[in-house]
C-alpha cells in the first residue's frame, strides 16, 4: 500500500503568513466592539477607534492576501480550499475597504451600516482564518 502526498502548496504557510492571517481577527474584532460602544453611548471617539482598528485589519488582511496569492499562483491544484481561502480573503479586505469607507463619515452617519460591516467583516475574518490555518496544509491519499 503507498500514500501518496499531493501538496495543495509547494510549502506551507510560514509563521509570518499565519501571524499576519491571525492578526487581522482581534482587529476587526475590535473595530466591531468599538462599533457597539459607539452604538450605545454616542462618544464618537468610539467611531474613531473603530476606524483605526479597521485599517489595521485591512493592513494585516491585505499581506495575508498577497501570501495567499502567491500560494495559489504557486499551487499545483487551484481548485477547492486554496481557492475558498483566498476569495474569503479577498472578501474579507473588499468589505472592510467598504467599512473603512463608511467609517471616514461624520459622526453618527456611520450607523448602522458600519456596524452590519463590521459584523460582516469580522465574521468573513474568522471563517477565512479558520480555513486558512487548518487543512491548507496537503492532501494525504491512500
Amino acid at each position: 500500500m503507498t500514500t501518496t502526498v499531493h501538496p495543495t502548496y509547494r510549502c506551507t504557510p510560514g509563521p509570518l503568513h499565519a501571524t499576519l492571517l491571525a492578526g487581522s481577527v482581534p482587529l476587526f474584532l475590535g473595530a466591531l466592539l468599538s462599533d457597539i460602544a459607539y452604538y450605545q453611548s454616542y462618544q464618537i471617539q468610539w467611531a474613531n477607534f473603530a476606524a483605526w482598528l479597521i485599517a489595521g485589519g485591512l493592513l494585516f488582511c491585505g499581506l495575508a492576501l498577497l501570501f495567499a496569492l502567491g500560494n495559489l499562483v504557486r499551487a499545483q491544484h487551484r481548485s477547492g480550499r486554496p481557492t475558498l481561502y483566498f476569495l474569503l480573503l479577498l472578501a474579507t479586505w473588499v468589505l472592510g475597504m467598504y467599512n473603512a469607507l463608511e467609517h471616514a463619515k461624520d459622526a453618527w452617519a456611520v450607523m448602522p451600516v458600519g456596524l452590519v460591516l463590521s459584523v460582516l467583516v469580522t465574521v468573513l475574518a474568522c471563517v477565512a482564518t479558520w480555513v486558512g490555518l487548518t487543512n491548507l496544509r496537503s492532501e494525504v491519499t491512500a
